[in-house]
């Protein structure tokens, strides 16, 4: 190989610089047949963090106060609609002395 570096070995041992140079051209192949590899894929999600089972709990339990709410208010209006309005006092309205 023109182009390689020389290993450190001595010229007397062959069969170590062979054993380098096989294992250099097989490194400089490998280099070469090296294909680029970009990962494309988008990340992992996981259905946990896109579920959030306690906040769909607290808006169940926020729904069905509302609804609580929405049902005794009809109650009473219901009942005023009823009894026509009137008051739990039979009596007429009186009058306040002025204290001067």
């Amino acid at each position: 190989m023109s182009g390689a570096p020389r290993p450190p070995f001595p010229r007397g041992c062959g069969l170590l610089q062979r054993a380098w140079e096989k294992a250099y051209r097989d490194h400089r192949r490998k280099v070469q047949d090296a294909r680029p590899l970009v990962d494309t894929c988008a990340p992992p999600t996981f259905p946990h963090l896109h579920l959030r089972l306690k906040r769909l709990k607290l808006e169940q339990e926020r729904l069905s106060a509302i609804e609580r709410d929405n049902r005794l208010l009809l109650e009473r209006v219901a009942r005023v609609m009823r009894t026509r309005g009137q008051t739990g006092s039979r009596a007429g309205p009186t009058r306040r002395r002025n204290r001067n």
